[in-house]
Order: C-alpha cells, then sequence, then structure tokens
C-alpha cells in the first residue's frame, strides 16, 4: 500500500493543503484498501466509490484553485448507516429499513460536505444502533482489525473497524449507552460522546429521543477535535441542540497539563465491579503519566455505577421500546434475534419506573457537576474488558453487563474514549476522560497531552491486504 492510509486527519490536511497530495490519490489508495480489506472486516454495508470519487475530484479542483476550505476538505470518511444520506440507502443494518432511501441529508452530513469532506460510504452498525452482534440480519457484523476473529464494540462497530483499519480516517457514530466510546476502547481509536446538545441529530435514526449523541471517531484526540469542530453547532431544526458557540478546538491543544486537577474514579472500575487486569493496569498507569504531565491527580467517589446505569437502562429501554412500537406489532420477526431480546424489555417499564428514573438521573447529574467544579476532568475505564471473540458474545452476557459508559449519557456529560495501552496479546486498552458540560476543548487538551507523550498512535493493526 501507499501508506496514506496510516495518515492522520491532520497529517492528510497539511499535505493537501501543500498540494503533496491530492484528494483524489488520497480516496483512491483507500478504496483499494476497502476492496482488500472488506470481506474480512465487514466494516461496511455499502461503499461509494463513485460518489466518493466525485467529491475527491471536487476537492482537488478546488484546492489546485487555492480554495481550501479547511483540515476536512478532500478527506474520506464514513458514517454509520443511521445517519441520513440522501439518494443513498440508510439501512439501521436491518431488515426492516433495507429500501429506505432518504431524500435528504442529517445535518451533520450537510456539515461535512461543506467542510469539502469525502464520503466512502455507509458503515456497518449494531441493528438500529441496539442489537448485536448479530448473525441473523441482511449484513454481517463488523470485526475487529486487531483480531478478526474478535469483536468490535458496539454499537458503531463499523466506524471503530473502519477507523482503525484505515479503510477511512474518520467518522461519525451515535452514542446512546457507549456506542461510541465501546467500538473506540475496543478498536484502539479515540472516540467522543459530545455534551448532550453540542451536535444536531437531525436526520439521524433515533433510538432514546433523552439519550441519543452524535460524535466524532478518529486515530487521534486532535483528528477527533478536527471532526466535531466541523459538525457541532446549534440546529433550529433538532431542538434537542442548544445555541452556544462552537470553540476552535484545535487551540486547546498546547501540550501542557500543568497544574490541572483529574479526579480518577476507581471505584467505577475496582469497587463497583472489577474489570480485566490489563484494564485497570492501563488505566493507573494512565493517571500516573498525567500526573508525570504536571496534573494533579485525586482519587473520587461518587454515587454506585449501578445507579447511573440503572437510571439509564430505565430510560433507553422505555424510550427505544416507544421508537420502534408500531414496527414492533406488525414486523416483529423482521428484527433480529439480538434486538428482539433487548427491545421487548422495555415493554415491561412503567410510567412510574421512567419517571423515578428520569428523577434519579436529574440528581446523579447534579452530583457529578459538583464533582466537576473541583475538577478539570475526570477520569476512569471504558471498558471491562478487551475485545471478547465475537461468537462469545450472547445476548444475555450483552444485556446484564453494566457498562461504565452509559453512566455519562446519564448526566450528558462529554466523555472522550482513547487508547491507553496494549495487552501482551496485542489487544487495545482504553480509559475515559469526562469534561464539564460544553467544555470537549478541555478533554482534548488533556487527551492530546497524554497522546504526546506515550507511543500508542504509533502502533495500527497489521492487516494484510488481499
Amino acid at each position: 500500500m501507499s501508506g496514506l492510509e496510516n495518515l492522520t486527519i491532520s497529517e492528510a490536511a497539511g499535505r493537501i493543503k501543500r498540494k503533496e497530495i491530492s484528494p483524489v490519490e488520497l480516496t483512491k489508495a483507500l478504496l483499494a484498501r476497502i476492496e482488500g480489506l472488506e470481506k474480512r472486516l465487514h466494516a461496511f454495508i455499502r461503499v461509494t466509490p463513485d460518489q466518493a470519487l466525485r467529491a475527491a475530484r471536487a476537492a482537488e479542483k478546488e484546492v489546485m484553485a487555492g480554495r481550501w476550505r479547511g483540515p476536512m476538505h478532500g478527506i474520506p470518511y464514513g458514517l454509520k448507516d443511521i445517519f441520513d444520506t440522501a439518494g443513498i440507502p440508510t439501512t439501521g443494518h436491518s431488515k426492516v429499513a433495507m429500501t429506505r432511501v432518504p431524500k435528504e441529508d442529517a445535518t451533520t452530513v450537510k456539515r461535512l460536505k461543506a467542510a469539502g469532506g469525502v464520503l466512502m460510504g455507509k458503515l456497518s452498525t449494531h441493528e438500529f444502533a441496539f442489537g448485536g452482534p448479530s448473525f441473523d440480519l441482511p449484513w454481517p457484523p463488523a470485526r475487529n482489525p486487531w483480531d478478526v476473529s474478535r469483536f468490535t464494540g458496539g454499537s458503531s462497530s463499523g466506524s471503530g473497524a473502519a477507523v482503525a483499519a484505515g479503510l477511512v480516517l474518520g467518522a461519525l457514530g451515535s452514542d446512546t449507552g457507549g456506542s461510541i466510546r465501546h467500538p473506540s476502547a475496543q478498536c484502539g481509536i479515540a472516540g467522543l460522546k459530545p455534551t448532550y446538545g453540542r451536535v444536531s441529530k437531525k436526520g439521524v435514526l433515533p433510538l432514546s429521543f433523552s439519550l441519543d449523541n452524535v460524535g466524532p471517531m478518529a486515530w487521534t484526540a486532535r483528528d477527533n477535535a478536527i471532526l466535531l469542530g466541523t459538525i457541532a453547532g446549534y440546529d433550529p431544526e433538532d431542538p434537542s441542540t442548544v445555541d452556544r458557540p462552537v470553540p476552535n478546538y484545535l487551540r486547546a491543544l498546547t501540550g501542557n497539563i500543568k497544574g490541572l486537577k483529574v479526579g480518577l474514579v476507581r471505584h467505577f472500575y475496582d469497587g463497583d465491579i472489577k474489570v480485566q487486569e490489563e484494564v485497570r493496569q492501563g488505566v493507573e498507569t494512565g493517571a500516573k503519566t498525567l500526573a508525570s504531565l504536571g496534573a494533579k491527580v485525586d482519587e473520587v467517589r461518587l454515587s454506585p455505577l449501578h445507579d447511573y446505569t440503572a437510571a439509564c437502562w430505565v430510560i433507553l429501554a422505555s424510550e427505544a421500546y416507544a421508537v420502534h412500537e408500531e414496527n414492533l406489532r406488525s414486523r416483529l420477526y423482521d428484527y433480529g434475534a439480538n434486538f428482539r431480546f433487548r427491545i421487548l424489555c422495555g415493554s415491561l417499564f412503567s410510567a412510574v419506573d421512567y419517571v423515578q428514573a428520569q428523577r434519579a438521573r436529574r440528581a446523579l447529574t447534579v452530583e457529578m457537576g459538583k464533582m466537576l467544579e473541583k475538577y478539570d476532568v475526570l477520569l476512569t475505564a471504558t471498558v471491562p474488558v478487551t475485545a471478547p471473540k465475537i461468537r462469545e458474545v450472547t445476548l444475555v452476557s450483552a444485556v446484564a453487563a453494566r457498562p461504565i459508559t452509559s453512566t455519562f449519557n446519564t448526566t450528558g456529560f462529554p466523555a472522550l474514549a482513547m487508547c491507553c495501552g496494549f495487552t501482551p496479546a496485542g489487544l487495545p486498552l482504553s480509559m475515559t476522560l469526562v469534561g464539564k458540560p460544553w467544555d470537549e476543548a478541555m478533554v482534548y487538551r488533556v487527551a492530546d497531552a497524554y497522546e504526546r507523550a506515550t507511543p500508542w498512535r504509533e502502533r495500527r493493526p497489521k492487516l494484510r491486504v488481499r
């Protein structure tokens, strides 16, 4: 291969701006890589080479004429297949929506197009961002580039696999209980769930109205910041968005975190639940690295993890059932078994259960907010285990887990999963940085400083292109 697949967005943007490489050259290289790897990775539901090359040629023409739009101009990216794309099917990875072809792009897609991005195609997901990994759907589940026998995490599974494998330089995912951060953790990339209301969900298939988020997935925190800066901002067509200025996140990436205060929420991963030992060690070593860079790291305590996850699950299951109720009544067996197993739980909760969960959510949000008045960021684990064998992920195990990630859907605060090392077997480890509402810039600042001080971003999956 040309080596272009290992470029970060930031690196590629600089080379495109300087006319050292062309968007067409970059796009063709990645299309060739997709062709050589897709039969093993199943990251895509649909590759769009004709559209990609048209967008790349248009970007090349503009750049050569001196009309560089910014760091996403000419950059190949992918979309989880729940983002509406005009004239291109958006299926939710489900038989239920196999023939669905939107007439309009999602707001985030419009913003990426306006920035000159090059859409490479639609990426695999758990069915409607909820049920997976599933083997009874029209398309197979995505595989982990670090070991194709293993799970990517979900539900933004294809997004995680495609970025980690160098099939795209960045991708969008959605996150309702951890669906950006799980695959980011298990595929070894950087994935952000922004503050609730920071990014428009207009044109994105819903799962849970009050918990859904849209966010970026990329190889580095810097690349992630570039993507967020492109898609963030108020949208009058999405009442959940908030009219707040979007900062230039790249300006926050100073490399200096001396004097910052980091609250280590150890009991989430070493107390309330017991995570895999390599995972625990990865987070502990990450905390020591931040301290060595001049941050002040203190152990802190919040309510038990179960309180956060229980509130999230009742709300998520109830709202998800409401979204799909009509189709569940008329087309139940057009859904996969995994999705049915999960979604039908939502029919068992009462209105009282839902209201009490929302009340608990409010109290927990206040609690975490008060803690973040004392600290610049919080630090904890992302997932309890490294990527398991995909055939060992069962219906019961997927539902019974108490995901640490859902804590920050409950509160709505920004949370970034990032690679913090590897196991002896070569599987990625991940830790999570959590910020104050609307302060993604601080999260990026700490994450970028950590990445500069560690070697993990130099290590890529070893994949032979056929």
